[in-house]
């Protein structure tokens, strides 16, 4: 699972397409250092918010405070509390003024399982960081840590992907109708760290060459 040739993601890598970036970021390691312990693990699931166009998107209706970091530039992050209880973590991407980032959805815990756990009060490792919300706890991170620079040591991304990966897309979560058409989640496939989902999320799946093909909208969706 660890690899010596992962370094920290240049700026560069977050200026891309956000599908491109999203899909590159599995199997790569988010590293977290904000109270001093390494904590952080692989990343095996991502989703795609991009443009002002996208209704799922935070900048769908225009520029905000909270929203203002997903107009700079790439490779920081963008942190925000949801459902009174949560934070979500988010990786901004393309080029200065355009409005896009990727969520991360789930890790795979590999530094300090133990203290991750302990955050997270669960013995379960599967349960320690297979979703959003639940990452941002194990890996101590929150609404302070808004606009990070991801390619300093403090927050960091570490990559290329240490092995190749079997990568599916679906449907974003919890979009309800908005863009829910978009095949623009991604994980690694048979991993059980990604989170679970709904029925539509399970079962609408696609190999990523048929999901690329298809410009990664559904076909029939229901």
């Amino acid at each position: 699972m660890l690899s010596l040739n992962m370094k920290t993601l240049p700026r560069k890598f977050y200026s891309r397409n956000t599908i491109d970036v999203a899909i590159s970021l599995l199997g790569c390691h988010f590293i977290s250092r904000v109270d001093g312990r390494k904590l952080g693990g692989m990343i095996v699931e991502t989703e795609v918010y991009r443009g002002q166009d996208d209704p799922a998107c935070h900048a769908f209706g225009g520029r905000t405070p909270r929203n203002a970091i997903m107009y700079g530039d790439p490779g920081f992050l963008y942190v925000y509390f949801t459902y009174g209880n949560h934070f979500m973590l988010n990786v901004v991407t393309e080029r200065h003024g355009f409005p896009a980032a990727v969520l991360l959805r789930a890790l795979e815990p590999i530094y300090d399982i133990e203290e991750m756990a302990r955050r997270r009060n669960t013995p379960d490792i599967l349960n320690i960081s297979s979703g959003p919300g639940k990452l941002a706890r194990a890996l101590g991170i929150t609404t302070k840590h808004y606009g990070v620079d991801l390619t300093k040591p403090q927050i960091y991304i570490e990559g290329p992907s240490a092995q190749h990966h079997h990568i599916l897309a679906s449907p974003r979560i919890g979009v309800g109708d908005r863009g829910a058409e978009k095949l623009w989640r991604f994980f690694i496939a048979d991993n059980p760290h990604v989170s679970k989902g709904s029925r539509l999320n399970r079962e609408q799946c696609y190999e990523l060459s048929a999901a690329r093909k298809m410009s990664f909208t559904a076909e029939n969706f229901k």
